[in-house]
């Protein structure tokens, strides 16, 4: 269960910056080298290496050098963590509000 917290955490914290969320929106749509990212953002090229180092140790991108350069992609099994975290509460949730819409139904009446 720790471990799986950890994990949770570490996409939560790299996914809570919006330059990372946008480095990864990014990403989404294709591999692209850290020159490129740097050219699409307004933030400096060691900013974006931080950014993707932090997106890289949640498990969120994948890095492939190939001479000088590292080209960045989605690990598409990189949000799974996320995905099951969302699952789970949304089954509470929805239960919790179907017992609270039944208690004001019967408040009501």
């Amino acid at each position: 269960m720790q471990a799986t917290a950890a994990v949770e955490d570490r996409i939560f914290h790299a996914l809570s910056d919006p330059s990372r969320r946008a480095i990864f929106e990014s990403l989404t749509r294709g591999e692209a080298a850290v020159k490129d990212i740097t050219a699409r953002f307004k933030i400096s090229q060691p900013a974006v290496s931080q950014h993707l180092a932090t997106l890289r140790d949640a498990g969120l991108v994948n890095g492939r050098r190939e001479g000088r350069r590292v080209f960045y992609s989605v690990e598409p099994r990189g949000m799974e963590p996320l995905i099951d975290w969302i699952a789970h509460y949304r089954g509470f949730w929805t239960e919790h509000l179907e017992r609270l819409d039944q208690l004001l139904e019967k408040l009501d009446t």
